[in-house]
């Protein structure tokens, strides 16, 4: 007798790719200057619904955190909580020099930089202030690298979970759970 198997055969799992990466809803969390380019990027100007793109005013509805601006340490733990509460797939875009290196505020003691010790980020916009088309650009990478599986930042903070939470230990202290 033959064993049936339960495993989804790929072309589902393209389709599914497919279907989720034509409707992404992004949640912006706008903590500098960088909240800016938002209207723009949001309202009729450029029109990010033509391309499935909706704003989200809730992280459980959200499959895009869009992290613009500098993060310091005190809302770096409500990032983290907002990232937390996102349903899967979840992706992180990160928004200008602020999130990778710290921007004009790199050398403040109370600035978290390289956000992806702490978060996986999976597309990263270079440029302080990036204009709102590589915010275009860059949600359209990730479309594209949702569709071809290459999208895997969710997975890799459930696979890494320890190593992120001790990195984030050390911005908080060992009570941070």
């Amino acid at each position: 007798m033959k064993e049936k198997s339960t495993e989804k055969p790929d072309t589902w799992n393209k389709l599914a790719r497919w279907a989720s990466a034509k409707s992404l809803w992004i949640l912006h969390y706008c903590t500098g200057c960088g909240a800016i380019e938002m209207p723009a990027f949001m309202t009729s100007r450029y029109d990010s619904e033509r391309f499935g793109i909706g704003p989200m005013a809730t992280p459980r509805q959200a499959d895009i955190l869009l992290v613009t601006g500098y993060i310091n340490n005190k809302t770096l733990k409500r990032l983290i909580k907002t990232y937390e509460q996102m349903s899967e797939p979840k992706y992180i875009i990160a928004h200008g020099s602020c999130p990778a290196n710290g921007g004009i505020y790199w050398d403040s003691h109370a600035t978290a930089k390289k956000l992806d010790l702490y978060l996986p980020v999976d597309l990263w916009v270079a440029g302080c202030m990036p204009r709102p088309e590589a915010i275009y650009d860059a949600v359209i990478q990730l479309m594209d690298d949702i569709k071809a599986g290459k999208t895997k930042g969710w997975k890799d903070y459930k696979e890494k979970f320890e190593w992120y939470k001790r990195n984030q230990r050390k911005v908080f202290g060992g009570d941070f759970i």
